[in-house]
């Protein structure tokens, strides 16, 4: 599971809990059956609308890896690379034939077979390349999907105020409470469902899928490195120290924290 993704959920869930408790005389009060039902059925409806059938089968499903802990697996990808380039640099193809259907990572699987092949480096590189393209470009159209349905979201809320004001201007002649209430709860929480749905809900989830993406992207382009030097017949000690330093954790590159400057560096010496 997710850490953060739980933490916030939590934290959403103590929230509502919160302003229920301490605010609302009833936890009933906060429950309108078809303010929720506009905002609901309102953005399925404009999503189904606006994008092709399996575009949104194929996102919905995509709300899973939130709650998830994807790993990119970097250390078995350049694990796997170094084997296989050994076995290269040894001209034992069959045992590189052995290893590469052993690959679980398509992505380098392609590169290694390209490599293989003794295809021209810049060819290599075009073709990964376009695949890292093609694969920031649909998973951030699979994010976009949801940032579209959060603003659905507000809207249609926007919209049900706007049809319990006309209900209960509809109503107000008839001076009952009975009826001026129930409209004005529709106006009021439909609103509420709307903001709360897009912001609690569907816009972290955008935000998610990019950070997903960006993390995917990174190794993508660490194989792609990976796959460039062993093209150039890098030997490979070095193609295992380069990625290892590539995949190590974050550190500032402008300024080293907490290190004082050289001696004569002040003075330009």
């Amino acid at each position: 599971m997710n850490p953060s993704t739980i933490i916030g959920m939590l934290a959403s869930v103590a929230l509502l809990g919160s302003v229920l408790f301490f605010s609302a005389e009833s936890e009933s009060s906060f429950l309108n059956l078809p303010g929720l039902a506009i905002v609901i059925t309102g953005t399925m409806a404009a999503t189904f609308i606006s994008y092709p059938l399996k575009e949104v089968v194929r996102v919905f499903g995509l709300v899973a890896l939130v709650f998830r802990r994807e790993n990119t697996y970097t250390r078995d990808d350049i694990k796997e690379m170094v084997q296989v380039s050994r076995l290269w640099f040894q001209g034992n193809i069959k045992d590189v034939d052995d290893a590469l259907a052993k690959i679980k990572n398509p992505f380098l699987r392609t590169g290694i077979q390209l490599v293989i092949a003794n295809t021209d480096e810049q060819e290599i590189i075009d073709t990964l390349r376009w695949r890292i393209a093609r694969v920031k470009a649909r998973e951030r159209a699979e994010a976009h999907i949801f940032r579209t349905m959060s603003t659905y979201a507000a809207a249609f809320g926007m919209i049900g105020t706007l049809v319990g004001l006309v209900n209960m201007l509809a109503v107000m002649d008839s001076g009952s409470l009975d009826m001026i209430g129930p409209q004005m709860a529709v106006a009021l929480l439909t609103t509420f469902y709307g903001i709360l749905l897009g912001n609690v809900f569907l816009q972290p989830i955008a935000v998610k899928l990019e950070r997903r993406t960006e993390e995917r992207l990174i190794a993508m382009n660490m194989v792609l490195e990976g796959i460039a030097m062993m093209s150039k017949r890098r030997p490979p000690s070095f193609i295992e120290d380069t990625l290892k330093s590539f995949a190590a954790t974050y550190q500032d590159e402008i300024r080293d924290k907490g290190m004082p400057p050289l001696k004569g560096a002040a003075r330009g010496k």
